[in-house]
């Protein structure tokens, strides 16, 4: 007998896809950040400090990547039934 609780199935597979296709974007997007923009960054200096002011000031750009990512997301959202 399972501890979880019984959904039907049609809900659960949709349920499921959903998650697998959140987890693999934001896995592919964590990548992409870290190899396009964090890694060149880190290079690009020698002393340690630098390094991490370098690494740290890339989180700025990821919050740009995010807040423009939402941004079309939600004009995605409002303009879904007007075209």
């Amino acid at each position: 007998m399972s501890l979880l609780p019984t959904l039907p199935l049609a809900a659960t597979q949709n349920q499921t896809i959903t998650y697998v296709v959140a987890v693999c974007a934001a896995l592919l997007g964590l990548a992409a950040y870290v190899g396009l923009i964090l890694v060149p960054a880190w290079q690009s200096y020698s002393r340690t400090w630098e390094r991490v002011a370098a690494s740290f000031l890339t989180l700025y750009i990821l919050a740009a990547f995010i807040g423009l990512g939402a941004a079309g997301g939600a004009a995605i959202v409002y303009f879904w039934d007007t075209f």
